[in-house]
């Protein structure tokens, strides 16, 4: 059996999507038993540049019976259909109780200061589809945004999140957004809030830091960042009875994935990794309870990001934290080449 069926089926709360809305890779995760999918303007660029023969026929009529749309009102069409394919795919198990079965379809990274856009692109995205779920980035803006998009009855996720500091004010922020609805007796149990941590970003990040300032640190704590982090913000959000589901992404190491079973949260593998656990021997157990090496908390509190993140920072640093300054640059670079394709389709020699 794949371990990532085996895994599903031995720990039902612990939910696995598939880190793409490619339709090929998404019938594969679906197949061995993930219920949700992601995705992002790097991941659709990705998509287009891997099944370009696939999309080729619909970017041509697309520029056809758009004759006067602009090449970025062009790429929004094309990010919110493949999300629109994705999502349909999910829908015999969408289910709210359970939280299964969305699609999360990202905003726009140039917005990353800006709650109004934010808000107002996240409440059109809910509406393209009955299991939509939107990113939105953990900046100052999007803590103000993902209280306010949930008031509007909106399944948020946030990303370019790296930490517990971060995840404690979106879950926070999400748990106003449903204090003010139920207030007002509205329902909130059709809404199902993820927060993601990135956590081979955090490793990464950390890593450059301290080759850039030749420090010698453990390199094997190097690659328990990003859990510990997950592992701290998921008791606190038990304890404190957050709605909101943590969510890991971003893989390096298949620590990012077994060190996480048994949890009651969710996991966004990319296909290549669903593939390398499939076809491992590593045991499906849980270790989602078993704590990081002290000794490896140590060696990591040597460096400043890794304490800012693990113990505490404000909000109105988490924009020129480290690792949401460089995502936040590559996902509006993958915007940035994702226009690039779309342009030689209207631009013809």
């Amino acid at each position: 059996m794949d371990k990532l069926l085996e895994m599903t089926q031995k720990f039902p709360m612990t939910q696995y999507w598939n880190d793409s809305c490619s339709i090929k890779e998404l019938t594969y995760a679906i197949e061995r038993g993930a219920t949700g999918a992601t995705t992002n303007p790097v991941i659709v660029k990705g998509v287009l540049e891997s099944e370009l023969d696939t999309y080729k026929d619909y970017i041509v009529k697309l520029v056809e019976d758009h004759p006067l749309a602009t090449e970025d009102e062009l790429a929004w069409m094309i990010i919110e259909q493949l999300a629109i394919d994705g999502a349909k795919l999910l829908l015999p198990v969408f289910d709210t109780e359970k939280g299964t079965g969305r699609l999360s379809i990202q905003t726009n990274t140039k917005y990353f200061k800006n709650t109004e856009k934010l808000v107002e692109q996240a409440v059109y995205f809910a509406t393209l589809a009955p299991n939509m779920q939107v990113k939105m980035p953990a900046t100052e803006a999007g803590i103000a945004a993902y209280e306010e998009t949930t008031y509007r009855g909106v399944s948020i996720n946030a990303t370019v999140s790296f930490c517990t500091s971060q995840a404690l004010a979106v879950g926070a922020a999400v748990q106003r957004g449903l204090d003010r609805r139920a207030a007002e007796g509205l329902d909130n149990s059709k809404i199902n809030p993820v927060c993601t941590i990135m956590v081979g970003r955090l490793d990464d990040w950390l890593k450059y830091v301290v080759e850039k300032q030749n420090l010698a640190i453990d390199p094997n704590a190097l690659n328990y960042a990003g859990i510990a982090n997950v592992k701290k913000a998921y008791e606190i959000y038990k304890e404190k009875g957050y709605k909101t589901k943590m969510l890991s992404a971003a893989y390096r190491t298949h620590l990012h994935w077994s060190e996480f079973i048994g949890g009651d949260m969710v996991m966004t593998i990319p296909y290549k990794y669903q593939k390398m656990f499939n076809g491992s021997d590593i045991e499906v157990i849980s270790r989602i309870d078993d704590p990081v090496d002290p000794a490896y908390i140590e060696e990591l509190r040597k460096l400043p990001d890794f304490v800012k993140g693990y113990d505490g920072m404000d909000i109105k640093d988490f924009d020129s934290y480290g690792p949401v300054n460089k995502t936040l640059e590559q996902f509006a670079g993958g915007y940035d080449d994702l226009v690039k394709i779309v342009r030689k389709f209207m631009i013809k020699y």
